[in-house]
């Protein structure tokens, strides 16, 4: 809900990659998960010196350097140096000591609402929840392996305004024949859980900006009088760690700004709760690719959103349950 996101303020697997909220310590040497006395190991040295040769490179020889290894040479200079940096990281630090890739989420499943809103966005209006989508991202194959979408009936303000029907799509008639939400979040757990997601397979949920969860699916949640989803209380912020990955800031994690960043364009129809979930995952294949271990940063807790630190542990969503009815 890529409209109704910009401007509200936001919260303030694999082998090698890089925690995307550690600052930016591969040009001094250091790595954050050395200790202290590693940082005089000669792979820390060399790393260093290789960054800063990466710093002086013009965007023609990042790319160069880029195809040679077989690397993405698109997006900006920033973009294209981060990859490098992190390409040789990587192979360094494999050298060393070869990491383990089995800790890290095999599935991240992206989510982006479509909700009813009016042209402005009154501060008294009540947005629910009328396009349900996921993205199954699959980590080690670095792919979309699946999609859920279903649309949802509004209850309090049953008739779309004509603004919501232009800018999602997503017609009266749609609305109308759709199911209420508690039954579509049923079909959503049911839909997860045939893929064994919280059980067989680990996953996260991951969002474009804090509020889907926070906003959207909390209000939901009350209308509906059903308790918040335990599989939804934590999840990835993208925008947050896309700009602390590659160090840009906030006004430059709008979803059309990542991907021209990234060189990419927008593939869909903007404001499609599914397209806008899988430009969401684009995203987070390139940043994957690119050495970015995208890491759960954000959570509810009592009904607020909180940020999780970056050291807290990586641990996977539990298996998706239907939440119980309110009192």
């Amino acid at each position: 809900m890529e409209e109704q996101k910009e401007n509200r303020p936001q919260a303030g697997p694999n082998e090698g990659r890089q925690h995307c909220r550690i600052t930016d310590q591969e040009t001094n040497g250091k790595n954050s998960t050395a200790k202290s006395n590693d940082f005089s190991d000669p792979v820390y040295k060399e790393i260093a010196i290789t960054n800063g040769y990466i710093n002086r490179m013009t965007r023609d020889e990042l790319r160069s350097k880029l195809a040679e290894f077989k690397l993405e040479t698109r997006g900006v200079k920033d973009v294209l140096k981060k990859r490098l940096k992190n390409y040789y990281k990587k192979q360094k630090l494999m050298q060393k000591e070869p990491v383990n890739g089995d800790s890290y989420y095999d599935y991240i499943c992206v989510v982006d609402f479509e909700a009813t809103c009016e042209e402005g966005n009154p501060p008294e209006f009540v947005h629910e929840i009328i396009e349900f989508p996921v993205v199954l991202l699959n980590t080690h194959t670095l792919e979309i392996e699946d999609t859920f979408q279903q649309y949802v009936k509004p209850e309090m303000n049953p008739k779309l305004s004509n603004f919501c029907i232009s800018l999602t799509g997503i017609t009266q008639d749609i609305v109308d024949k759709a199911d209420t939400f508690p039954q579509v979040l049923q079909n959503v757990i049911e839909w997860m859980r045939q893929r064994e997601l919280g059980t067989k397979y680990s996953y996260s949920m991951l969002t474009d900006g804090s509020w889907d969860m926070s906003k959207f699916l909390n209000i939901q949640c009350r209308i509906s009088r059903i308790k918040y989803p335990s599989f939804a209380k934590k999840w990835i912020n993208i925008r947050k760690s896309y700009g602390n990955f590659y160090k840009v800031p906030r006004k430059q994690t709008k979803l059309t700004i990542m991907l021209e960043q990234l060189g990419m364009n927008y593939d869909g129809r903007p404001h499609s709760g599914l397209d806008d979930s899988k430009n969401i995952a684009r995203i987070a294949i390139r940043m994957l690719q690119d050495g970015c271990e995208l890491r759960v940063n954000e959570r509810m807790h009592a009904g607020q959103l909180m940020t999780v630190s970056s050291s807290a542990p990586l641990e996977g969503a539990p298996a998706p349950q239907m939440p119980r009815y309110r009192n």
